[in-house]
Protein backbone atom coordinates (compact mmCIF):
# COMPACT_ATOMS: atom_id res chain seq x y z
CA UNK A 1 0.00 0.00 0.00
CA UNK A 2 1.38 3.37 -0.85
CA UNK A 3 1.55 5.78 1.45
CA UNK A 4 0.82 9.59 0.41
CA UNK A 5 2.22 12.63 2.37
CA UNK A 6 -1.59 14.09 2.36
CA UNK A 7 -4.70 12.86 1.33
CA UNK A 8 -7.34 15.13 0.10
CA UNK A 9 -11.36 14.17 0.84
CA UNK A 10 -13.63 16.04 -1.94
CA UNK A 11 -12.86 17.90 -4.76
CA UNK A 12 -15.15 21.03 -5.16
CA UNK A 13 -12.92 24.00 -5.20
CA UNK A 14 -11.99 23.74 -1.76
CA UNK A 15 -10.15 20.42 -2.63
CA UNK A 16 -8.95 20.98 -5.92
CA UNK A 17 -7.16 24.08 -4.80
CA UNK A 18 -5.41 22.85 -1.52
CA UNK A 19 -4.53 19.46 -3.94
CA UNK A 20 -2.91 21.98 -6.76
CA UNK A 21 -1.12 24.47 -4.18
CA UNK A 22 -0.01 21.18 -2.02
CA UNK A 23 1.20 19.05 -4.83
CA UNK A 24 3.28 22.46 -6.06
CA UNK A 25 5.26 22.01 -2.65
CA UNK A 26 6.69 18.99 -3.64
CA UNK A 27 3.73 16.86 -1.36
CA UNK A 28 2.33 13.33 -2.77
CA UNK A 29 -1.49 14.23 -3.14
CA UNK A 30 -4.15 12.10 -3.19
CA UNK A 31 -7.63 13.63 -4.11
CA UNK A 32 -10.39 11.35 -3.58
CA UNK A 33 -13.73 12.78 -4.90
CA UNK A 34 -17.26 10.18 -4.66
CA UNK A 35 -19.08 11.26 -7.95
CA UNK A 36 -17.37 11.66 -11.60
CA UNK A 37 -19.39 14.45 -11.62
CA UNK A 38 -19.59 15.91 -8.14
CA UNK A 39 -23.00 17.75 -7.25
CA UNK A 40 -21.61 20.11 -4.64
CA UNK A 41 -22.00 23.42 -3.59
CA UNK A 42 -18.97 24.51 -6.09
CA UNK A 43 -21.70 22.78 -8.68
CA UNK A 44 -24.39 24.99 -7.96
CA UNK A 45 -22.62 28.22 -6.63
CA UNK A 46 -23.68 31.32 -8.39
CA UNK A 47 -19.94 32.20 -9.33
CA UNK A 48 -19.65 35.33 -7.58
CA UNK A 49 -16.71 37.02 -6.12
CA UNK A 50 -17.25 39.49 -3.23
CA UNK A 51 -13.77 41.31 -2.91
CA UNK A 52 -15.51 44.05 -1.84
CA UNK A 53 -17.21 42.67 1.27
CA UNK A 54 -14.67 42.70 3.76
CA UNK A 55 -15.24 44.18 7.34
CA UNK A 56 -12.12 43.83 9.29
CA UNK A 57 -8.42 43.72 8.38
CA UNK A 58 -8.11 40.03 8.21
CA UNK A 59 -11.16 39.00 5.48
CA UNK A 60 -10.08 42.61 3.61
CA UNK A 61 -6.47 41.09 3.65
CA UNK A 62 -7.81 37.76 2.10
CA UNK A 63 -10.18 39.94 -0.32
CA UNK A 64 -7.08 41.90 -1.34
CA UNK A 65 -4.87 38.46 -1.80
CA UNK A 66 -7.63 37.12 -3.68
CA UNK A 67 -8.57 39.72 -6.67
CA UNK A 68 -4.84 40.10 -6.98
CA UNK A 69 -4.62 36.28 -7.00
CA UNK A 70 -7.38 35.79 -9.73
CA UNK A 71 -5.68 38.26 -11.72
CA UNK A 72 -3.18 35.70 -12.55
CA UNK A 73 -5.01 32.37 -11.93
CA UNK A 74 -5.80 31.57 -15.50
CA UNK A 75 -2.66 32.29 -17.25
CA UNK A 76 -1.04 30.16 -13.56
CA UNK A 77 -3.84 27.32 -14.84
CA UNK A 78 -3.52 27.98 -18.52
CA UNK A 79 -7.28 27.68 -18.49
CA UNK A 80 -10.70 29.98 -19.03
CA UNK A 81 -12.52 30.39 -16.09
CA UNK A 82 -14.54 33.00 -17.07
CA UNK A 83 -12.90 35.74 -14.75
CA UNK A 84 -14.89 39.22 -15.17
CA UNK A 85 -16.76 41.67 -13.37
CA UNK A 86 -20.67 42.35 -13.10
CA UNK A 87 -22.62 44.82 -11.21
CA UNK A 88 -24.30 43.47 -8.26
CA UNK A 89 -27.64 44.68 -7.49
CA UNK A 90 -28.82 44.16 -3.79
CA UNK A 91 -32.46 44.73 -4.04
CA UNK A 92 -34.54 46.57 -0.98
CA UNK A 93 -38.14 45.48 -0.92
CA UNK A 94 -41.00 47.76 -0.24
CA UNK A 95 -41.36 46.61 3.40
CA UNK A 96 -37.71 47.86 4.74
CA UNK A 97 -36.36 51.46 4.19
CA UNK A 98 -33.56 52.04 1.90
CA UNK A 99 -31.29 54.20 4.13
CA UNK A 100 -31.64 51.92 7.25
CA UNK A 101 -30.23 49.15 4.99
CA UNK A 102 -27.66 50.95 3.06
CA UNK A 103 -26.30 52.23 6.99
CA UNK A 104 -25.95 48.10 7.59
CA UNK A 105 -23.49 48.23 4.47
CA UNK A 106 -21.26 50.64 5.57
CA UNK A 107 -18.95 48.40 7.65
CA UNK A 108 -17.65 47.00 4.31
CA UNK A 109 -14.58 47.75 2.97
CA UNK A 110 -16.70 49.26 -0.22
CA UNK A 111 -20.02 50.17 0.83
CA UNK A 112 -22.11 49.65 -2.28
CA UNK A 113 -24.12 52.48 -3.64
CA UNK A 114 -27.46 52.92 -2.55
CA UNK A 115 -29.83 53.25 -5.79
CA UNK A 116 -33.69 54.81 -5.52
CA UNK A 117 -36.26 52.74 -7.70
CA UNK A 118 -35.63 54.12 -11.40
CA UNK A 119 -31.88 53.64 -11.42
CA UNK A 120 -32.56 50.24 -9.42
CA UNK A 121 -34.53 49.06 -12.86
CA UNK A 122 -32.33 51.29 -15.51
CA UNK A 123 -29.24 49.20 -14.38
CA UNK A 124 -31.66 45.98 -14.54
CA UNK A 125 -34.60 46.13 -16.48
CA UNK A 126 -36.25 42.90 -15.81
CA UNK A 127 -36.58 44.21 -12.33
CA UNK A 128 -40.04 44.18 -10.83
CA UNK A 129 -40.23 47.97 -10.03
CA UNK A 130 -43.61 46.93 -7.84
CA UNK A 131 -42.30 44.99 -5.10
CA UNK A 132 -39.03 47.19 -4.31
CA UNK A 133 -38.14 50.67 -2.60
CA UNK A 134 -34.79 50.59 -3.76
CA UNK A 135 -31.13 48.52 -3.84
CA UNK A 136 -27.46 48.77 -3.47
CA UNK A 137 -24.90 48.41 -6.54
CA UNK A 138 -21.30 47.27 -6.35
CA UNK A 139 -18.74 45.69 -8.57
CA UNK A 140 -18.44 42.01 -8.17
CA UNK A 141 -16.18 39.81 -9.46
CA UNK A 142 -17.14 36.52 -11.40
CA UNK A 143 -15.96 32.98 -12.65
CA UNK A 144 -17.55 29.66 -13.96
CA UNK A 145 -16.76 27.89 -10.43
CA UNK A 146 -17.04 24.27 -12.15
CA UNK A 147 -14.31 25.64 -15.16
CA UNK A 148 -12.52 27.53 -12.31
CA UNK A 149 -12.61 23.76 -10.48
CA UNK A 150 -11.55 21.98 -13.58
CA UNK A 151 -8.49 23.99 -14.06
CA UNK A 152 -7.12 23.46 -10.58
CA UNK A 153 -7.91 19.78 -10.84
CA UNK A 154 -5.77 19.45 -14.21
CA UNK A 155 -3.44 21.63 -13.33
CA UNK A 156 -2.98 19.41 -9.64
CA UNK A 157 -2.62 16.29 -12.21
CA UNK A 158 -0.57 17.87 -14.91
CA UNK A 159 2.06 18.44 -11.55
CA UNK A 160 2.02 14.76 -10.79
CA UNK A 161 -1.01 14.52 -8.28
CA UNK A 162 -3.05 11.29 -8.45
CA UNK A 163 -7.02 11.33 -8.09
CA UNK A 164 -9.39 8.25 -7.40
CA UNK A 165 -13.08 8.34 -7.37
CA UNK A 166 -14.31 6.25 -4.72
CA UNK A 167 -16.96 6.73 -2.07
CA UNK A 168 -15.20 7.81 1.35
CA UNK A 169 -16.82 5.44 3.89
CA UNK A 170 -14.43 5.79 7.53
CA UNK A 171 -11.47 7.68 8.67
CA UNK A 172 -8.95 5.76 11.15
CA UNK A 173 -7.52 7.97 13.02
CA UNK A 174 -4.98 6.40 14.70
CA UNK A 175 -3.57 4.69 12.12
CA UNK A 176 -4.24 7.42 9.38
CA UNK A 177 -6.64 5.25 7.17
CA UNK A 178 -9.27 6.76 4.49
CA UNK A 179 -11.72 3.67 4.17
CA UNK A 180 -13.18 3.97 0.41
CA UNK A 181 -16.19 1.56 -1.42
CA UNK A 182 -13.14 0.65 -3.45
CA UNK A 183 -9.91 0.13 -1.54
CA UNK A 184 -7.99 1.91 2.03
CA UNK A 185 -5.36 4.50 1.57
CA UNK A 186 -2.65 5.30 3.81
CA UNK A 187 -1.25 8.77 4.47
CA UNK A 188 0.38 11.13 6.90
CA UNK A 189 -2.09 13.24 6.52
CA UNK A 190 -5.78 13.61 5.92
CA UNK A 191 -7.70 16.70 4.96
CA UNK A 192 -11.69 16.94 4.58
CA UNK A 193 -12.71 19.31 2.46
CA UNK A 194 -16.15 17.63 1.66
CA UNK A 195 -18.36 20.69 2.45
CA UNK A 196 -21.80 19.71 3.86
CA UNK A 197 -20.36 16.30 4.44
CA UNK A 198 -17.31 17.32 6.19
CA UNK A 199 -18.78 16.86 9.80
CA UNK A 200 -20.23 13.48 8.98
CA UNK A 201 -16.78 12.51 8.06
CA UNK A 202 -14.65 13.73 10.46
CA UNK A 203 -17.19 12.38 13.08
CA UNK A 204 -16.71 8.78 11.61
CA UNK A 205 -13.09 8.79 13.60
CA UNK A 206 -14.99 9.94 16.87
CA UNK A 207 -13.80 13.39 16.40
CA UNK A 208 -16.43 16.02 16.97
CA UNK A 209 -16.33 19.27 15.25
CA UNK A 210 -18.25 22.68 14.82
CA UNK A 211 -18.74 22.48 10.74
CA UNK A 212 -22.73 23.14 9.93
CA UNK A 213 -24.53 22.90 6.55
CA UNK A 214 -27.83 24.02 5.33
CA UNK A 215 -29.21 22.33 2.53
CA UNK A 216 -29.56 24.28 -0.93
CA UNK A 217 -31.81 24.16 -3.81
CA UNK A 218 -31.75 26.10 -6.72
CA UNK A 219 -32.84 25.90 -10.55
CA UNK A 220 -30.63 26.00 -13.55
CA UNK A 221 -31.47 26.58 -17.02
CA UNK A 222 -30.02 26.18 -20.27
CA UNK A 223 -29.36 28.74 -22.62
CA UNK A 224 -32.11 31.32 -22.68
CA UNK A 225 -32.86 34.81 -24.97
CA UNK A 226 -33.49 37.11 -22.04
CA UNK A 227 -30.29 39.40 -20.76
CA UNK A 228 -30.09 40.09 -17.08
CA UNK A 229 -27.37 42.25 -16.95
CA UNK A 230 -26.72 41.97 -13.22
CA UNK A 231 -26.23 39.04 -10.24
CA UNK A 232 -29.10 39.61 -8.47
CA UNK A 233 -29.48 39.24 -4.17
CA UNK A 234 -31.34 40.26 -1.94
CA UNK A 235 -29.77 42.98 0.34
CA UNK A 236 -30.99 41.84 3.82
CA UNK A 237 -29.84 38.00 3.15
CA UNK A 238 -32.49 35.72 5.25
CA UNK A 239 -29.70 32.99 5.05
CA UNK A 240 -27.32 34.90 7.20
CA UNK A 241 -30.01 34.75 10.14
CA UNK A 242 -30.57 31.34 9.35
CA UNK A 243 -27.01 30.15 10.00
CA UNK A 244 -26.72 32.60 12.96
CA UNK A 245 -29.70 30.66 14.95
CA UNK A 246 -29.01 27.01 13.70
CA UNK A 247 -25.62 27.15 15.41
CA UNK A 248 -26.18 28.53 18.71
CA UNK A 249 -26.60 24.99 20.12
CA UNK A 250 -24.89 22.53 18.76
CA UNK A 251 -26.30 19.79 21.26
CA UNK A 252 -29.01 20.11 17.66
CA UNK A 253 -26.65 18.88 15.69
CA UNK A 254 -26.36 15.21 17.20
CA UNK A 255 -29.35 13.75 15.73
CA UNK A 256 -31.62 14.37 12.65
CA UNK A 257 -33.36 17.94 13.57
CA UNK A 258 -35.20 20.23 11.37
CA UNK A 259 -34.29 24.13 12.52
CA UNK A 260 -35.54 26.23 10.14
CA UNK A 261 -36.57 27.52 6.54
CA UNK A 262 -36.21 30.40 4.08
CA UNK A 263 -35.83 31.83 0.45
CA UNK A 264 -33.66 34.38 -0.67
CA UNK A 265 -34.24 35.18 -4.69
CA UNK A 266 -31.00 35.64 -6.51
CA UNK A 267 -30.34 35.15 -10.07
CA UNK A 268 -27.45 35.13 -11.96
CA UNK A 269 -26.48 34.59 -16.04
CA UNK A 270 -23.25 33.18 -17.16
CA UNK A 271 -21.42 33.68 -20.44
CA UNK A 272 -22.82 30.93 -21.74
CA UNK A 273 -26.61 32.84 -21.29
CA UNK A 274 -27.66 29.80 -18.88
CA UNK A 275 -29.11 31.12 -15.74
CA UNK A 276 -29.25 30.12 -12.02
CA UNK A 277 -32.05 30.92 -9.88
CA UNK A 278 -32.67 30.59 -6.28
CA UNK A 279 -32.34 30.06 -3.60
CA UNK A 280 -34.18 27.94 -0.84
CA UNK A 281 -32.03 27.20 2.27
CA UNK A 282 -32.99 25.06 4.77
CA UNK A 283 -31.44 23.26 7.77
CA UNK A 284 -32.05 19.02 8.77
CA UNK A 285 -29.06 17.98 10.47
CA UNK A 286 -29.28 14.78 8.53
CA UNK A 287 -27.19 15.48 5.03
CA UNK A 288 -29.12 13.50 2.91
CA UNK A 289 -32.37 14.54 4.28
CA UNK A 290 -35.28 13.87 1.69
CA UNK A 291 -36.30 16.56 -0.22
CA UNK A 292 -39.71 17.74 -2.54
CA UNK A 293 -38.24 18.78 -5.36
CA UNK A 294 -41.61 19.22 -6.75
CA UNK A 295 -42.86 21.80 -4.10
CA UNK A 296 -39.41 23.42 -4.20
CA UNK A 297 -39.35 24.45 -7.58
CA UNK A 298 -42.56 25.99 -7.04
CA UNK A 299 -41.77 28.25 -4.18
CA UNK A 300 -38.76 29.15 -6.07
CA UNK A 301 -40.75 29.99 -9.44
CA UNK A 302 -43.08 32.06 -7.32
CA UNK A 303 -40.96 33.75 -5.23
CA UNK A 304 -38.62 34.31 -8.49
CA UNK A 305 -41.65 35.60 -9.98
CA UNK A 306 -42.32 38.93 -7.61
CA UNK A 307 -39.09 39.49 -8.42
CA UNK A 308 -38.56 39.51 -12.03
CA UNK A 309 -41.51 37.87 -13.69
CA UNK A 310 -40.06 37.36 -17.04
CA UNK A 311 -37.90 34.47 -15.48
CA UNK A 312 -40.91 33.00 -13.62
CA UNK A 313 -41.45 30.38 -15.95
CA UNK A 314 -38.33 29.77 -17.72
CA UNK A 315 -37.33 26.19 -18.77
CA UNK A 316 -34.91 24.93 -16.29
CA UNK A 317 -34.35 21.94 -13.76
CA UNK A 318 -33.99 22.37 -9.76
CA UNK A 319 -31.06 20.84 -7.97
CA UNK A 320 -29.71 20.63 -4.34
CA UNK A 321 -26.42 20.80 -2.99
CA UNK A 322 -25.17 21.35 0.62
CA UNK A 323 -23.75 24.68 1.87
CA UNK A 324 -21.33 24.55 5.21
CA UNK A 325 -20.64 27.29 7.26
CA UNK A 326 -19.17 28.13 10.71
CA UNK A 327 -20.88 30.19 13.89
CA UNK A 328 -18.38 33.10 13.09
CA UNK A 329 -18.53 33.25 9.39
CA UNK A 330 -14.82 32.15 9.26
CA UNK A 331 -13.46 28.79 7.53
CA UNK A 332 -12.00 26.14 9.80
CA UNK A 333 -8.85 25.30 8.49
CA UNK A 334 -5.79 23.05 10.36
CA UNK A 335 -5.95 20.15 12.54
CA UNK A 336 -9.23 19.04 14.42
CA UNK A 337 -7.09 18.24 17.50
CA UNK A 338 -3.61 18.52 18.34
CA UNK A 339 -3.15 14.90 18.63
CA UNK A 340 -3.55 14.03 15.37
CA UNK A 341 -3.20 14.79 11.86
CA UNK A 342 -6.45 14.84 10.88
CA UNK A 343 -6.92 18.77 9.28
CA UNK A 344 -10.34 20.38 7.99
CA UNK A 345 -10.44 22.96 5.19
CA UNK A 346 -14.19 23.77 5.22
CA UNK A 347 -17.15 26.28 6.65
CA UNK A 348 -16.01 29.15 4.18
CA UNK A 349 -18.62 31.99 3.81
CA UNK A 350 -17.24 33.32 1.27
CA UNK A 351 -16.02 30.60 -0.46
CA UNK A 352 -14.78 31.59 -4.12
CA UNK A 353 -12.87 34.54 -2.81
CA UNK A 354 -11.36 33.39 0.38
CA UNK A 355 -10.89 29.35 -1.07
CA UNK A 356 -7.74 30.40 -3.51
CA UNK A 357 -5.68 32.60 -1.07
CA UNK A 358 -6.05 30.20 2.18
CA UNK A 359 -5.12 26.94 0.10
CA UNK A 360 -2.01 28.65 -0.85
CA UNK A 361 -1.25 30.51 2.50
CA UNK A 362 -2.35 26.81 4.22
CA UNK A 363 -0.15 24.22 1.71
CA UNK A 364 2.91 26.94 2.82
CA UNK A 365 1.73 26.49 6.29
CA UNK A 366 1.87 22.53 5.92
CA UNK A 367 5.44 22.66 4.31
CA UNK A 368 6.11 23.85 7.97
CA UNK A 369 5.95 28.06 7.28
CA UNK A 370 4.26 29.63 10.22
CA UNK A 371 1.35 31.75 9.14
CA UNK A 372 -0.55 33.78 12.20
CA UNK A 373 -4.11 34.01 9.68
CA UNK A 374 -3.66 30.01 9.59
CA UNK A 375 -3.68 29.70 13.21
CA UNK A 376 -6.52 31.92 13.87
CA UNK A 377 -8.55 29.79 11.75
CA UNK A 378 -7.96 26.78 13.45
CA UNK A 379 -11.22 24.50 14.31
CA UNK A 380 -9.92 24.14 17.90
CA UNK A 381 -10.90 28.19 18.72
CA UNK A 382 -14.63 26.92 19.43
CA UNK A 383 -13.45 24.30 22.04
CA UNK A 384 -11.03 27.04 23.60
CA UNK A 385 -14.10 28.89 24.48
CA UNK A 386 -15.52 26.12 26.64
Amino acid sequence: MKTYDIIIIGAGIAGAALSYELVTKGFSVLLIEQHTTPQNATRYSYGGLAFWSGTDSLTRQLCEESKKLYQSLPEELNSDIQFRELDLLLTIFQDSNPEEIAANYQRFATPPQLLNVNQACELEPLLNREVISGALTVKHGHIHPEKTTQAYIKAFLLAGGKMQISQVLEIQSEDLLVKTNTDTFSCKNIVVCAGGFSRKLIETSGIPIQVYFTHAEIIETPTVDLRLNTLIMPANLKRSQLEAESSKNDQLWRDNNKLGWILDVGAVQFKNKSLRLGQISFVNTNPEADLDAVKSEAALRENIGKVLPELKNVAGTCHHCLVTFSKDNLPLIGKVTQSHNIHVFSGFSNPLVFIPPLARRFANYLAGNEDEIINNLSPQRFFSEK
